[in-house]
């Protein structure tokens, strides 16, 4: 499936398919954010193809805030009524001196709480502080819970990295199809929005 969202700083196309096998082109202007949504396609098993043009010579906020909007509804779009969906998923990742946790519930409500060290530094052009304006923006409009724990780790590019493996990870197991319930909603309410 084929989106776009174009805005005065960003113009982007994304085709997406989360139930692929982790193929992934980018084209974006932005080395270090490609190597991290790398990690989401790969573990993730999503297929992403994402060409995107951001007013970078004023930073990457824009780019990177407005791929997480339309990466974010894309997910749920796709997800439609949720029927058969395991909803929840979580894994803990270790990457050398790193331990990182993701949580997820695709339930159709937002939260998003981070818990670690402070993500600053650069990356190259991209400021480390983007991967939590990323990771916000994605829960919202993906309409999920997103819980990101860091329980220790020193290299800044390792804390980065384990995160957006350990969601590719996590969005994989909610997002796969319980075989002995794929005609229920994963709810007692009867519904997820």
């Amino acid at each position: 499936m084929v989106e776009s969202r174009k805005t005065s700083e960003t113009d982007i196309r994304l085709d997406l398919n989360l139930r692929g096998s982790g193929v992934y082109t980018f084209d974006t202007e932005i080395p270090f954010f490609e190597h991290m949504l790398s990690h989401i396609a790969k573990h993730g098993l999503i297929d992403m193809d994402l060409k995107l043009r951001g007013d970078i010579g004023i930073d990457c906020h824009h780019s990177v805030e407005d791929t997480a909007i339309l990466l974010g509804q894309m997910i749920h779009n796709q997800l439609g009524d949720k029927k058969g969906i395991f909803r929840y998923g979580h894994f803990t990742l270790p990457m050398d001196e790193v331990l990182t946790t993701v949580a997820v519930d695709l339930g159709g409500r937002f939260y998003f709480k981070y818990t670690g060290p402070s993500l600053d530094g650069k990356f190259g052009i991209y400021d480390a502080e983007l991967t939590l304006e990323f990771l916000q923006k994605l829960a919202l409009n993906a309409k999920m819970n997103l819980h990101v724990v860091v329980h220790y780790g020193e290299n800044r590019h390792h804390i980065h990295e384990s995160i957006f493996k350990a969601l590719g990870k996590a969005l994989r197991q909610a997002i796969a199809i319980d075989s002995s319930a794929k005609d229920q909603i994963p709810s007692t309410k009867g519904m997820l929005e």
